[in-house]
């Protein structure tokens, strides 16, 4: 089988134990590269929730489509972008073009105006930018990375991703603070810095090239084979059950601004919380992952947003569910990854990380729109209550599955 004929090509150090933390230039490059970029993306992203529900006047139900959109709107191009990735083996190709188009997305949302069709639009070409150059983007790091520092990689990369979703609500909240309501100067300045990430990886990014006839051929269907294999069967199983049970973000900051009683105008900073914390803890929990396994690492931050679904029920403990879903993103967005990627054969390397991304992107995308469906009858108490509770169950069945 792939996962287990590949192990034995990524021997560790002895002792079993990194013996450098170094991370490859190419890993930084590609971090910058998501640090533009997500500030770009969350100087928009910041907005929807109070837009949608209080500038448009919209639902639950209007959101949770809105955040299924922008969770599940690049699925089926994390398919297109892994097979690409691999079959013509070029990676950094394939993951400008994604880059490209995220970048081009944000001239889209002045021409959408106050349209929940044009912004949906807008979003789905952004969110195809995403879907096409995820896998790509980290078999490159796979690539440049040696497998013991894999978690740590990873780690560094989502931490100076994180930073940018960090500075993306201080960088839109500055630019309104200093020319009021021009908010076209906003998207301009939003496709600007993500312009400045696709120059980052046009000119700082190297991939590894295979000499012609040196590398299989590849077609879809060896990446779909890559199904048959019980280990990334497994393991992308769950992680889609994990997704039909997580509610949107949007829901969460919703939530805390609501039950801990704070203004309204507070609901894009939200976000920064969590944020930082993800900043703070997406490299030391990598070292964690690769010390003890990327696996448990995995289940424990499904454990922390369980937790965090609990708090979101009581008013006093709402502000707590910020930094649980923060360490749940460290503990699952990059750990996911490093998890498969080395197990992976590697000409078929984007195309498996394709498959487990696309079916985490799809579970969630319904489990959004599950969520708002849900919040629309029960309200958002009994709503996290019922998600943490799921959560909870899937655990202590995964728990007892060997990763």
């Amino acid at each position: 089988m792939y996962l287990s004929s590949t192990r034995a090509a990524a021997p560790a150090p002895a002792g079993g134990r990194p013996r450098s933390f170094r991370v490859p230039a190419t890993v930084m490059a590609l971090g910058l590269v998501s640090f533009f970029t997500d500030v770009s993306s969350e100087m928009i992203a910041a907005f929807l929730p109070m837009y949608v529900l209080y500038g448009l006047g919209a639902g639950y139900l209007q959101l949770g489509l809105l955040d299924g959109l922008h969770t599940g709107a690049s699925a089926l191009l994390r398919l297109a972008g892994g097979h690409l990735a691999d079959r013509l083996a070029r990676p950094k190709a394939v993951a400008m073009a994604g880059y490209g188009l995220s970048a081009l997305s944000k001239l889209l949302f002045p021409v959408a105006g106050g349209a929940v069709a044009g912004i949906s639009a807008a979003i789905t070409v952004d969110r195809a930018g995403k879907g096409l150059r995820t896998a790509p983007r980290d078999a490159l790091i796979t690539a440049a990375t040696p497998p013991p520092l894999l978690g740590t990689a990873f780690g560094v990369h989502r931490a100076l991703d994180t930073a940018g979703a960090l500075l993306g609500p201080v960088a839109v909240f500055a630019l309104v603070a200093v020319i009021g309501d021009a908010y076209d100067t906003v998207f301009v300045t939003s496709f600007c810095l993500a312009l400045i990430g696709l120059v980052i990886l046009a000119c700082f990014v190297r991939e590894r090239r295979t000499e012609p006839g040196t590398r299989p051929k590849v077609v879809l269907k060896d990446g779909l084979r890559l199904v048959s294999d019980p280990a990334l069967r497994r393991v992308t199983l769950y992680a889609g059950l994990f997704g039909l049970v997580t509610a949107g973000d949007a829901f969460v900051f919703v939530a805390v601004q609501r039950q801990a009683g704070l203004p309204v105008g507070t609901l894009p900073l939200l976000p920064l919380a969590t944020s930082l914390v993800f900043l703070l803890a997406a490299v030391p929990l990598g070292r964690l992952a690769d010390r003890m396994g990327g696996w448990r690492v995995f289940l424990i931050g499904h454990a922390l947003l369980a937790s965090s679904y609990v708090l979101l029920a009581l008013p006093a403990t709402a502000l707590l569910a910020l930094p649980l879903l923060g360490l749940f993103y460290a503990a699952t967005d990059g750990v996911l990854m490093a998890l498969l990627a080395h197990r992976l054969p590697g000409h078929l390397r984007a195309s498996g990380l394709a498959l487990t991304q696309t079916a985490q992107a799809v579970a969630r995308a319904g489990g959004a729109v599950g969520f708002g469906v849900l919040a629309t009858g029960l309200g958002l108490g009994w709503s996290f209550t019922a998600a943490g509770l799921a959560l909870a169950v899937i655990l202590l069945t995964a728990w007892r599955s060997p990763s």
